[in-house]
């Protein structure tokens, strides 16, 4: 009897155990807020003991029949699917959910009876190699869905409504270039998310309502072992539409060689294109694919950032590429705009792509921004310098038609007027730059209330190349042999100069005091003008006797002649002059009709008893009426007033 209580039956005793442990199980597995490793190794305990179970069972003869009924049941779920044309989660959510408990049924059993030992059981034996066969096909069977979701519930959206994309025109010099008067022209457009320019910008990139399906396919493939193979679809086809969404952009995949090759102006487009481009990629894009990735395997330790860089590299160094090509490029004067753009583009994404590429293997693409930063920066610096040394060096060998404002003035004060917009950028990057020895600039005494613009780095470097500027500008007056000439040409100029610093942001930096000092330097050439024209005209109207009433009628007939020569000649080549500025054309034209006007009146009023005579070509009224006449950059000649 002793013997009998002890070796109590093992079937009961064994059922009694197996029982306990399930009961501990459920026990914990309902309760909250577990680990997801936890929970999968409460599930995989929990389908150990059913096999034990049945493995128990089989012993009093009904355990393999159990299992292979429920296989059965689970197989006929799985299998119709295969001869069904239908996407099963097109299908509905009940029948996505039949599929799922089918699956995971198949998954408990298989890893039930891999915890038994078969080898000596070939009807388990073939039951596992059953159930495996199932598993496989319900396993791939999810990896074509997964594809299938993903790509049918992908969404695209407009570039357009998301940043405003400056469409700013090249400033190339050549000798006929034409003033970009006005200022760039910005298409713009409201956005369609919350953010503003500054902030990323999250869209959903597949449609919210199917992110619990993606979720739960992900769930059981992770747990069934099988999560290389979801990553492997889920990063083929995300890749594959940040692809697309790229060449959407207009954005091409560039070697290095073929930006060295390019011509400016497609140079200069893609540029461009690559700005816009790279804040919608890193701050939309991006930003959306990792919300993605977050989303469905976020609980899944590192998986979520390895998918998001498999996804996302291939893009990223292509964009990165671009810039080190255009960073390794010649350094033109006019890519100098365009290199600030990029620059700035990188500085500001800066924070986004350290936030985006957190994890350690993503530490290449941070290090790499970076890198291209700062190369982009030293490229800026000595297209900045190329820039001044094109001022400097450019020659002329016949003077600039009429006087007008030579194209180089116009380059570079359309292109410096553009320099405000990007002042931090330029402050950072000149900050230990230096004007250059010939042409130092002085820090200005403007007073005590100098503002802080006026004497930071950029200012220094914008008076430096207006310095640069002036100086070759007076060598290219040398070129007239026409003294008045070459002081309407300087006073041309130096007038555009200064207008173009006071109707934009540069007088903030040039300051009030450059400003006047400028203005008296054009004044005082229309003033050396006039001086050089009209001195020797008027001079014939002096009288030499000023007590006498008049002079005698030979002496007035030879001054009368002696200004009509001059005075015609004056106007036949002063009217193929050109000032081009009409207010400064006109206040020139006005007071020198004062000074000539004024001397002619009183010339012909001194001497009254001659005016009837022949050698009174002009009337006053008609000297009048030719002074309106100059600097409208067309020769005329002048017809006798007097009809005989």
């Amino acid at each position: 009897m002793d013997g009998c209580r002890s070796g109590v039956p093992t079937y009961e005793g064994d059922l009694h155990v197996v029982a306990a442990a399930h009961h501990i199980v459920k026990a914990l597995g309902a309760t909250k807020n577990l680990s997801d490793d936890l929970r999968k190794i409460l599930i995989d305990l929990d389908s150990h003991l059913s096999m034990i179970t049945s493995n128990i069972d089989s012993k009093g003869g009904r355990g393999l029949v159990d299992v292979e009924e429920r296989l059965d049941q689970a197989e006929r779920k799985i299998m119709r699917w295969e001869t069904d044309p239908m996407m099963i989660w097109d299908s509905g959510p009940k029948e996505a959910s039949d599929y799922l408990e089918a699956v995971d049924e198949t998954g408990k059993l298989v890893d039930g009876l891999r915890g038994l030992s078969v080898h000596e059981n070939r009807k388990q034996k073939e039951i596992l190699h059953r159930a495996m066969n199932i598993f496989q096909t319900a396993m791939s069977r999810l990896e074509e869905e997964l594809i299938h979701i993903l790509v049918r519930h992908g969404q695209q959206f407009e570039p357009k409504n998301m940043y405003s994309r400056s469409i700013r025109k090249d400033i190339v010099y050549d000798e006929s270039f034409v003033s970009v008067e006005d200022e760039p022209t910005k298409e713009t457009s409201s956005q369609n998310c919350s953010n503003d320019e500054s902030g990323e910008c999250i869209v959903d990139l597949v449609h919210a309502d199917v992110i619990p399906d993606i979720k739960s396919i992900a769930k059981v493939m992770f747990t069934s072992n099988y999560g290389p193979e979801f990553c492997e679809a889920f990063i083929s086809v995300q890749k594959e539409a940040l692809e697309q969404y790229f060449s959407f952009l207009g954005t091409e995949y560039l070697s290095i060689e073929d930006v060295l090759k390019m011509e400016w102006t497609c140079l200069s487009s893609k540029m461009n294109k690559w700005t816009w481009s790279m804040k919608i990629i890193v701050r939309v894009y991006l930003a959306s694919e990792k919300q993605l990735c977050d989303q469905v395997l976020g609980g899944l330790g590192s998986v979520s950032s390895y998918c998001f860089l498999e996804i996302s590299k291939a893009t990223i160094l292509c964009l990165l590429n671009f810039g080190e090509a255009v960073a390794m490029g010649p350094h033109r004067p006019e890519k100098l705009l365009r290199l600030l753009d990029m620059y700035e583009t990188l500085a500001d994404l800066l924070r986004d792509i350290d936030t985006l590429f957190s994890e350690e293997a993503g530490s290449f693409i941070q290090l790499q921004f970076h890198e291209l930063l700062e190369r982009l920066g030293e490229s800026a610096i000595a297209a900045f310098k190329a820039f001044r040394v094109a001022i400097s060096s450019n020659g002329s060998l016949y003077p600039f038609a009429g006087g007008g404002v030579h194209p180089l003035n116009k380059y570079v004060m359309n292109y410096i007027r553009m320099f405000p917009e990007y002042w931090n950028t330029l402050n950072l990057l000149l900050k230990n730059q230096h004007p250059g020895v010939a042409d130092q600039v002085t820090k200005p005494d403007y007073g005590p209330d100098t503002s802080l613009l006026t004497s930071c780095p950029m200012a220094y470097h914008l008076r430096s190349i207006t310095s640069c500027l002036e100086s070759n500008l007076h060598k290219k007056s040398q070129l007239y042999k026409d003294e008045a000439l070459q002081h309407i040409f300087l006073m041309n100029n130096i007038h555009y100069l200064v207008q173009k610093v006071k109707g934009s942001e540069l007088r903030l930096f040039f300051g009030d005091e450059w400003i006047r000092k400028h203005n008296a330097m054009f004044q005082q050439h229309a003033m050396n003008y006039e001086r050089a024209t009209w001195s020797s005209v008027v001079s014939f109207l002096k009288d030499n006797n000023p007590g006498s009433s008049s002079m005698s009628k030979s002496t007035f007939k030879e001054r009368c002649k002696g200004f009509s020569i001059a005075f015609e000649e004056v106007y036949k080549t002063q009217t193929s002059w050109s000032i081009p500025d009409p207010q400064l054309r006109e206040d020139l034209r006005i007071s020198t009709s004062l000074k000539v006007v004024l001397a002619y009146r009183t010339f012909l009023g001194r001497n009254l008893a001659y005016t009837d005579d022949k050698c009174v070509k002009h009337t006053v009224e008609h000297v009048e009426n030719s002074l309106l006449d100059l600097f409208g950059g067309s020769s005329r000649s002048l017809r006798n007033s007097r009809r005989w």
